[in-house]
């Protein structure tokens, strides 16, 4: 702390922009997607500044046209991810030394960026590459992460600014320094947001950070990458990782050097990651910080004096935005059978309104699920519950993958509670009435 009595802009909420049709907003988002859709992008490692390209070359395409092939991008092998790991330790030397109100400047001008320069271009990126529909793209890639950005800066100065009592004749103050080593940062597929904030948000404290995108979303994070290049941000400070999770997490949790662990995503990996970690601490030159955040899918418990209407407003928006792949997503719904009764009719009709394609088409609520893996596992659990005599599917139960991964929005039936779709994590559109 060298400088606590300078202060950044207030932190605002980022207005969400309206994409209706014949709006401005409209055609630039359009244009974006027919700019992305006529490249072949060609994704690289970025290590201390530097670009580079690897033996292991993988193929991105749209979730929701398997024929829409949108580039490339590189894994890491194990001298890439020694090199980062290298370039990480120098560049933390340098960026130690940043005042806050530097740091503030990087991350605010990237926000700004963010706000306008390349807002049509991310949100578009996220639209094709994951299968989000505008709107969604637009709170996720856009707003959220401009207010990630600019909130965390204002808490770093609300960090600096909260100094201990001094009473009379002595000067009491706290300082803040990073971590002796590096951060490693391991964010989700289904939240762009989430895997801007996950890297940066240590860094804006003056630490430094590795950055491994999930391997279902390398494209979004790839343009955040270039928007932090040009707000300002040192090479070196992130390192840009697109790796194989279990090969890099070998040599990130044995290297002397790691200092923390910044994630979000299955339970099962995270239980993994803390393992090994734990194993690990007699190698490590301090104690590691570990902030993880894990699945686990929402709930709605029905009171009969519940209003019909927002009740089945709840329960489609909430089981089937973003084709239920939240964390916050509902999975299961408590019903009183009475209410269940009153309001089923409405509901289902509700649900046969829902349309289901690729995000282009903005009239399109649902899109498909992110890959392969995720359309295997969801409709494994759909046949499950076709299959199984204490389960009825009450509606949709379609699972498509000939052209795009595409599942129709399913509502499960059953009068067991310990039911498999009623206790375990399902990722997908699939919502379990009880």
């Amino acid at each position: 702390m060298k400088n606590c009595k300078v202060k950044v802009p207030q932190a605002l909420n980022e207005p969400v922009y309206n994409y209706e049709v014949g709006s401005t907003h409209r055609q630039l988002l359009k244009d974006a997607i027919k700019k992305i859709k006529s490249e072949r992008v060609e994704i690289p490692l970025i290590i201390g500044g530097k670009e580079y390209k690897t033996e292991k070359k993988v193929e991105i395409r749209s979730p929701h046209d398997h024929s829409e092939l949108l580039g490339y991008y590189y894994k890491a092998s194990k001298d890439e991810i020694a090199l980062a790991i290298n370039e990480s330790l120098k560049a933390a030397k340098i960026w130690s030394k940043y005042d806050f109100s530097e740091r503030a400047a990087i991350f605010l001008k990237a926000a700004e960026l963010l706000s306008t320069k390349y807002r049509y271009l991310i949100n578009a990126v996220t639209m094709i590459s994951i299968s989000k529909n505008a709107f969604q793209a637009e709170i996720d890639s856009a707003c959220e992460l401009i207010d990630f950005l600019r909130f965390n800066v204002y808490y770093m100065q609300q960090i600096y600014e909260d100094q201990p009592y001094s009473p009379k004749g002595v000067w009491n103050i706290m300082q803040y320094r990073p971590l002796e080593g590096f951060i490693f940062a391991a964010p989700p597929f289904n939240f762009v947001s989430i895997s801007g904030n996950l890297p940066t948000a240590p860094v804006i404290m003056g630490n430094v950070s590795i950055f491994k995108p999930a391997s279902s979303s390398v494209y979004a994070p790839y343009i955040f990458m270039q928007v932090l290049k040009e707000a300002g941000l040192p090479d070196g400070v992130i390192n840009f990782l697109p790796a194989q999770g279990s090969e890099i997490g070998e040599y990130i949790f044995s290297n002397p050097y790691f200092a923390g662990l910044h994630f979000t995503g299955s339970v099962e990996t995270f239980h993994n990651m803390w393992s090994t970690i734990a194993k690990n601490i007699p190698l490590y030159k301090s104690y590691p910080r570990i902030v993880g955040e894990t699945g686990g899918k929402d709930f709605i418990f029905a009171h009969q004096s519940a209003d019909k209407k927002a009740l089945i407003t709840a329960i489609i928006r909430g089981a089937f935005e973003y084709q239920g792949q939240k964390c916050s997503a509902v999975s299961r719904v408590y019903l009183p059978k009475s209410l269940y009764n009153e309001i089923k009719d409405d509901l289902f009709h509700e649900i046969d309104k829902i349309k289901i394609g690729s995000p282009e088409d903005f009239r399109n609520f649902m899109n498909a699920v992110v890959d392969k893996e995720a359309f295997k596992k969801i409709s494994s659990y759909i046949e499950y519950a076709k299959n199984s005599n204490e389960a009825k599917i009450l509606k949709g139960g379609k699972c498509d993958d000939t052209q795009g991964y595409f599942i129709e929005p399913t509502v499960i039936l059953t009068d067991n509670p310990q039911f498999k779709t009623m206790t375990e994590e399902i990722f997908g559109p699939v919502v379990t009435f009880y």
